[in-house]
C-alpha cells in the first residue's frame, strides 16, 4: 500500500502535530542525506573483501572471502554488505575482533546472513532504491581496533564440519560447483566497521540531579542531555530557520511557561525529527513521558473531540526515549517521513545483534544499527519503528512521531498499516528478559490502542510480495505477531517468539480489555 510522505522542509504548524492519528497531506520526498560525513561523531570503514583459501586464482568468484587479521580504526559494530539487495549470502560469516587496549582477540563469532526479509516492501521507493545494497545482520562486538572476518560459500562451510564458532549454518540450498566466473557468493562483499560515536556531550552546565522518583524504573538507559529536562507537556516556543511552531498548539491547559531555549539550541534536521512529537513532549525532549492510565484516556478523548465519551480501551503511555535521547544523527536519514495509513498490527524482531552489550550501551548500539540502516545498507532511516533493550527502556525508531502511523522497513512485505518493535539482542538460544516482555506490551497497549486494535485479536494485512505470501494476498495474521508470521525467518528468534502469547495477554490487559 502506498505510503504517504510529509516533507520535513519548512514544518510550519505544530497544530498538525498535535492529533496523534491525524495524517500529513502527500508531498514529494526530499532527496536522500549525503552519506559523506566527517568521522565524529560516529564513522563507518567499508573494507572489500578478497579471495581466500587454495581458490584465489578466482577472484571475486571464489567460495570463501575476508580479511586477514588487522589493525584499524575503532568500531563497535560489523556486518557485511554486498551489492545487490535480491541476492542471498548461502553460506556462513564469522568474525573474530580485538578489543582496544590490549592485544586480546575474541573467538570466531558468527554473523546472521538472512537479512534481507528486514527491509522496505517491494516496488515501494525505498526498497527499489539504487542505494540499497543486500546485508547481514549487524553484530556488536564492543569497542574493537583489529578484525579479522571469513565468508565461506554454503558447500566450502560445510566442508569445514562442526569447526569454528557455535550456532553457525547456513541455509539449506542445492550443491554449488563453483567453475571460473561462476560466483556462489554475492558480488562486491566488503566488511562494513561502524564507530557509532562518543555519545552527545553536555552543553554548559548540568542542572542539579533531582531526587528519584518513587518507583523509578531500575536500568534506565542513561540520557545524554544538552539541555535540562523541561516540564511535562510545556507548549512548544521560539522558531528556528525552517522550522516555524505555534507556542499554543502543543500547550498545557496549565498553562506552563515555554522553553524557548530549546528551538533555538537545535541544528535544524534534529529539530524536524522533535518536532513531529510535540504533541507528546516538548520541542528538543529526551524523552517523551509516561502517563498513567488515566491521563492517557483523556489525552485520547481530548485528541478527538466530538467523538462519543466511552471509556477507550487504550494502555497507559510508557516512556519512550526520543531520536535525540541517543544521540541520533538526523543529517545521516533522507528527508522528510512516510506514513502509512494506520497501526493495525505491531510485529515483534530481534536485531540479531548479540546479546553482549549493557544497558548503559543501549544508545551507542542504536546509533551503530542507524548508522548500518543507513550508510552501509542504503536504507531511507532505521528500520524498525521502535527498539527495545533487555531493562525494558523503549527507544523511537524511525523518526515521523512516535503516535503517528510511520511507514517502517522491518517486514518485508507488511510495513503498510503495521510497526515494528525490535529487541536488542539474539534470542535464538537466550532468554529474552521479563522487562522487555513487559515493555514489549506495555508499548503495543498503549500504540494499539491510538488505532483500535485488540493485542489479542486478528487483523488482515494485505500482502506487498515476499517468500511466505504473494503480492496481493489479504493475511490474517495475529495483531502481536513475529517476523516469522509474515516472512519465513527465524526471527524474532525461537525464545522470544514462544513468548508473544505472554505479550499479547498482558498488552490486552493493560487496554482494560
Amino acid at each position: 500500500m502506498r505510503g504517504f510522505l510529509a516533507s520535513s522542509i519548512g514544518v510550519t504548524c505544530a497544530a498538525a502535530l498535535a492529533l496523534p492519528l491525524a495524517l500529513p497531506a502527500p508531498a514529494q520526498a526530499g532527496p536522500p542525506a549525503v552519506t559523506s560525513e566527517p568521522a565524529v561523531p560516529g564513522s563507518t570503514q567499508s573494507l572489500p573483501l578478497v579471495p581466500l583459501g587454495a581458490d584465489r586464482a578466482l577472484g571475486s568468484a571464489a567460495p570463501e572471502q575476508g580479511l586477514t587479521r588487522r589493525g584499524v580504526r575503532p568500531f563497535s559494530l560489523v556486518g557485511v554488505v554486498w551489492d545487490n539487495p535480491a541476492s542471498e549470502l548461502h553460506g556462513r560469516v564469522q568474525v573474530r575482533t580485538r578489543a582496544v587496549g590490549n592485544h586480546h582477540w575474541s573467538g570466531w563469532q558468527d554473523i546472521e546472513t538472512h537479512n534481507r526479509e528486514h527491509a522496505a516492501d517491494p516496488d515501494t521507493p525505498e526498497g527499489a532504491s539504487r542505494r540499497v545494497r543486500g546485508s547481514t545482520a549487524p553484530l556488536w562486538v564492543g569497542s574493537s581496533d583489529g578484525v579479522e572476518v571469513r565468508v565461506q560459500a554454503e558447500e566450502a562451510a560445510e566442508s569445514e564440519g562442526a569447526g569454528g564458532a557455535e550456532g553457525a549454518g547456513g541455509a539449506e540450498g542445492e550443491e554449488r560447483v563453483t567453475v571460473p566466473g561462476d560466483s556462489p557468493l554475492p558480488r562486491g562483499l566488503h566488511l562494513e566497521l561502524v564507530d557509532p560515536g562518543a555519545d552527545p556531550p553536555r552543553a554548559g552546565v548540568a542542572p542539579a540531579a533531582a531526587p528519584p522518583r518513587s518507583g523509578a524504573q531500575v536500568g534506565r538507559a542513561p540520557l545524554h542531555a544538552s539541555v535540562g529536562r523541561a516540564p511535562l507537556h510545556a507548549p512548544v516556543g521560539g522558531a528556528r530557520a525552517g522550522v516555524s511552531m505555534s507556542a499554543q498548539s502543543a500547550g498545557d491547559p496549565s498553562g506552563a511557561p515555554a522553553d524557548n531555549s530549546r528551538a533555538d539550541a537545535l541544528p535544524s534536521e534534529t529539530a524536524v525529527a522533535s518536532a513531529a512529537n510535540t504533541d507528546l513532549a516538548p520541542l528538543g525532549a529526551l524523552e517523551i513521558p509516561a502517563l498513567s492510565q488515566q491521563e492517557t484516556e483523556r489525552a485520547f478523548l481530548a485528541a478527538r473531540p466530538g467523538t462519543e465519551r466511552v471509556k477507550p480501551y487504550i494502555g497507559a503511555r510508557p516512556r519512550i526515549i526520543t531520536r535525540r535521547g541517543w544521540g541520533a544523527n538526523e543529517k545521516l536519514r533522507e528527508r522528510g517521513f512516510i506514513y502509512t495509513k494506520k497501526v493495525k498490527a505491531a510485529f515483534v524482531h530481534h536485531t540479531g545483534s548479540g546479546n553482549n552489550y549493557s544497558c548503559s550501551q543501549s544508545p551507542s548500539v542504536i546509533r551503530s544499527i542507524y548508522r548500518y540502516h543507513v550508510v552501509s545498507s542504503g536504507w531511507r532511516d532505521i528500520g524498525y519503528n521502535f527498539l527495545v533493550d533487555k531493562c525494558g527502556n523503549i527507544y523511537e525508531g524511525r523518526a515521523g512521531g512516535v503516535a503517528k502511523p510511520v511507514m517502517g522497513a522491518h517486514t518485508l512485505g507488511f510495513n503498510s498499516n503495521s510497526m515494528g518493535i525490535a529487541v536488542l539482542g539474539s534470542y535464538n538460544n537466550t532468554k529474552p528478559s521479563s522487562a522487555a516482555l513487559k515493555a514489549i506490551a506495555r508499548l503495543s497497549a498503549w500504540k494499539l490502542g491510538l488505532y483500535g486494535a485488540n493485542p489479542r485479536g486478528k487483523t488482515y494485512l494485505k500482502s506487498g510480495g515476499g517468500n511466505l505470501y504473494r503480492k496481493g494476498k489479504n493475511v490474517r495474521l495475529n495483531v502481536i505477531s513475529g517476523h516469522r508470521d509474515g516472512f519465513a525467518t527465524e526471527c524474532p528468534g525461537r525464545l522470544l517468539y514462544g513468548k508473544l502469547g505472554t505479550a499479547r495477554k498482558e498488552a490486552a490487559r493493560y487496554q482494560g480489555r
